[in-house]
């Protein structure tokens, strides 16, 4: 079911779950400086999966920043965090008065247009806090955005738009898969910034 809901107060997931969407939590004008400044500080770097036994570099660009040297892993790359810049601190205060929740790491992803997504996955590695939070902020492009519960295959889906903000919380990484599937016609690029609680 595709959903257009505005009201952080209700919870998008049917059940197995806990789903909050703000709509959008900044301005056009603020989207427009965040992503100049994000595509300019940021030290992004190409993806690189092991799929199928083979090495594959991603088109999709990301950067793992946090408050310590945090190490993370996935897709079997390790990727050790960064520091904070202070435009990612700007975010991340912002994120966490709105969520009221608190973040210890944040992963970039940069999608230059809609051909680049992410398939359906968990964010429920080892190194994540379980059950703790994980604040999705866009900026840039409007995208679809969709979940799959993992045993029934119900489905919903909702549009994020720029400078949104989606919240996922307790047992959704247990019981729910979610991807950003590619849209070709889409031009002009997304960030998305997911803030973490690295145990």
């Amino acid at each position: 079911m595709q959903l257009f809901v505005t009201d952080p107060t209700k919870n998008l997931l049917p059940f197995d779950g806990m789903v909050h969407y703000h709509g959008c939590i900044l301005n056009h004008m603020e989207c427009a400086r965040y992503l100049t400044l994000l595509m300019h500080s940021i030290e992004w770097k190409h993806d690189e999966v092991i799929m199928f036994g083979k090495r594959i570099v991603t088109a999709r660009q990301t950067a793992w920043h946090g408050d310590g040297n945090f190490k993370y892993t996935y897709s079997r790359i390790t990727r050790t965090a960064l520091p904070w810049t202070p435009v990612l601190l700007e975010l991340k205060k912002i994120v966490e008065k709105i969520s009221g929740e608190t973040y210890n790491a944040c992963l970039l992803n940069l999608y230059h247009n809609g051909k680049e997504g992410m398939a359906w996955h968990s964010d429920n590695e080892a190194e994540l806090k379980k059950n703790a939070a994980i604040a999705s902020l866009s900026i840039g492009a409007e995208r679809k955005f969709e979940f799959k519960h993992k045993t029934n295959q119900t489905t919903v889906a909702l549009t994020l738009e720029n400078g949104s903000l989606l919240v996922m919380r307790d047992n959704t990484q247990t019981h729910w898969l979610h991807r950003l599937p590619p849209i070709a016609k889409v031009q002009e690029a997304r960030i998305n910034l997911t803030f973490r609680t690295v145990n």
